[in-house]
């Protein structure tokens, strides 16, 4: 039976792993001294994750053991667990460990907590938001990161292609072309490199139409089921935020292709207040009328969309101003910060002070010297006004008149 390229190739010692040398470091100290302590791993798919893991294993060939969270009982994990209490430890290797049920979770936490089981989970979710703090908090988490296409390219170069029992050769830009094709995954690297050889007559030299032909399109990173989505959803706000329309059409291609209209459409419209805000609020009215489209056409017909107002957000004028001052405010809150309203706002008041409530429509400029705030908050400022644009210049210049008569600094109203 055939064995694959990748599984043949897959590093024997840590010196061979490509492109983690800061996490294989630190895990290879902590061997060097039997202190292995309970990890995490996580990243996109094809980075390295498992073997890592398995070269842990190689340390502990007698009492290391398996567990799919996905897929395995809960009987499984207790075999491991009688075992361990024989061996004293046991390493257990946990694939998928965001899937991990709570009560199997229970269960392992005090073996995990006293050492008796070293786990090192194996995940593409991010943990900080996949993974139940229990277990985290018992864990050392390390990213697994994407490996840059020069090492890449590199890996694929110290390949023999006399494996493959024919003579064949390799352009420099067909391994350029696999290495960026494989968004930074070794493993697709490699798959891609060998349905390219496999498919070469003998004595050929593989070009780069000849790896397009055979290989395809080059890999997308964009899978929404995975933590890496997420990255790209980021990466779109922030390049929004930072006003460059370039990185924010780039991050937008890559979310249209995902085909995830929903998630893509909530993220603008959030941005719209949080980024824009009072600098251009007309802009939350554009937003919303895009987005109403782009669900009314769906995609393919949506991108246009998308792309005009991906465009307008990043030219427009910014301001978060609101999003910070509300942010205050509700810090407060979940601060205790919730003081006695003032008698006479309530409706139905018993009357301590027997105030009766102002109407401030009664009074000329619809404004007065009124105390709204409980006494515990008198003077609290939540919203800071920015004065960088024309617009929220003019909300600020108001908002201190306003400020100015609610606190009783100036007597007159204004008309």
């Amino acid at each position: 039976m055939y064995e694959p390229l990748a599984s043949r190739l897959r590093p024997k010692t840590f010196d061979d792993v490509i492109g983690q040398d800061r996490v294989v470091s630190i895990i290879e100290r902590m061997l060097e001294q039997d202190k292995l302590v309970s990890l995490i791993l996580y990243g996109p798919t094809g980075t390295g994750k498992t073997t890592i893991a398995r070269l842990i294993s190689d340390y502990f060939p007698m009492n290391h053991a398996t567990f799919n969270a996905s897929v395995d009982p809960k009987s499984e994990l207790k075999k491991v667990v009688e075992q361990a209490k024989l061996y004293k430890n046991m390493l257990l290797i946990i694939d998928e460990i965001h899937r991990m049920n709570k009560d199997i979770q229970d269960y392992l936490l005090p073996y995990i907590e006293k050492g008796t089981v070293v786990i090192v989970g194996l995940t593409t979710e991010n943990p900080y938001i996949a993974v139940n703090p229990a277990i985290r908090s018992r864990t050392q988490i390390f990213r697994i990161e994407r490996i840059g296409e020069e090492g890449i390219e590199k890996f694929l170069r110290s390949i023999d292609l006399d494996v493959f029992d024919k003579k064949l050769r390799i352009t420099d830009d067909a391994f350029r072309y696999i290495a960026t094709g494989a968004n930074g995954e070794i493993r697709t690297a490699i798959n891609m490199l060998e349905l390219a050889c496999l498919n070469a007559k003998e004595d050929m030299t593989i070009d780069v139409e000849e790896a397009k032909t055979t290989v395809g399109k080059p890999q997308i990173s964009a899978d929404k089921n995975g933590n890496d989505y997420y990255d790209i959803l980021s990466a779109f706000h922030k390049s929004v935020r930072g006003s460059d329309v370039n990185a924010a059409l780039h991050y937008l291609a890559r979310l249209i292709v995902a085909g995830d209209l929903k998630s893509l459409l909530r993220r603008i419209q959030a941005i719209v207040y949080e980024d824009i805000g009072l600098a251009n609020p007309m802009m939350g009215v554009k937003v919303d009328a895009a987005c109403s489209i782009c669900r009314q056409v769906g995609f393919p017909e949506a991108v246009n969309a998308l792309g005009a107002i991906t465009i307008e957000m990043c030219v427009s004028p910014k301001s978060n101003s609101a999003h910070l001052a509300v942010n205050k405010a509700i810090d407060d809150v979940k601060a205790g910060k919730t003081y006695k309203i003032p008698s006479y706002l309530i409706n139905n008041p018993t009357y301590d002070d027997k105030r009766a409530y102002q109407y401030p429509h009664d009074f000329k400029g619809h404004i007065i010297n009124e105390q709204y705030l409980p006494d515990k908050l008198q003077g609290k400022q939540y919203y800071h006004p920015q004065t960088h644009t024309k617009l929220e210049k003019r909300f600020a210049e108001q908002y201190e008149k306003y400020e100015a008569i609610i606190k009783g600094k100036n007597k007159k109203t204004n008309g």
